[in-house]
């Protein structure tokens, strides 16, 4: 796991469940990336406008799938339940973006460890205090960029039912997926079982 890939352009990525899910769909029929990309593009199956935006969100739905390194959660990706599924994107963001990864560990982990469920913005600010201080680069984003990633790591949170809306105030008892957690388990990967409340 890339544990020093602090990028600040997840502002631009988002979630992107409903993309992430057609690339494994067509990995799993055995397609080369430059059939996958080509497909998307010919048949626009993003509903993007421009053939530069596919490509850019491609790249980033095979990071993610590159960062997993589990065919078995590329295949639950593309045919599992929804909500599988949106955990386990969750954790392919987690894989591929160091800045999600301490954020879900040691912010929501943390919580749910302690069983403190209150989440505030305080609690968001002060994660990027304490990055800037490990990661001396993060001081060199604009503070537009920074309240972008706050935005986004709450809409993640809310993408997969942690919040049930950007004001909510109280994390919910989530619930890890047993699809998920064995390959967890069988990876020996269990610093991450707290993010999921497990």
């Amino acid at each position: 796991m890339n544990h020093n890939h602090y990028n600040g352009g997840l502002t631009r990525e988002q979630f992107l469940f409903y993309e992430i899910r057609i690339v494994a769909r067509l990995i799993c029929e055995g397609k080369s990336r430059d059939e996958i990309i080509e497909e998307i593009a010919a048949d626009n199956l993003f509903q993007y406008p421009t053939e530069r935006m596919i490509k850019t969100i491609a790249r980033a739905c095979f990071r993610r799938i590159d960062a997993l390194d589990s065919e078995e959660l590329v295949r639950l990706l593309a045919d599992a339940s929804a909500e599988v599924a949106k955990q386990i994107n969750l954790y392919a963001i987690m894989c591929e973006n160091s800045i999600v990864y301490d954020f879900m560990t040691d912010v929501i982990g943390t919580k749910y460890r302690t069983q403190e469920y209150e989440f505030t913005q305080k609690d968001v600010n002060l994660f990027f205090m304490e990055l800037a201080e490990k990661v001396p680069a993060v001081n060199e984003w604009s503070e537009a960029t920074i309240k972008k990633l706050k935005q986004v790591l709450v809409r993640f949170l809310v993408e997969c039912e942690y919040l049930e809306s950007p004001r909510s105030q109280t994390l919910l008892p989530v619930y890890l997926f047993p699809e998920l957690e064995n390959v967890l388990r069988a990876e020996g990967n269990s610093d991450v079982l707290a993010a999921f409340n497990c």
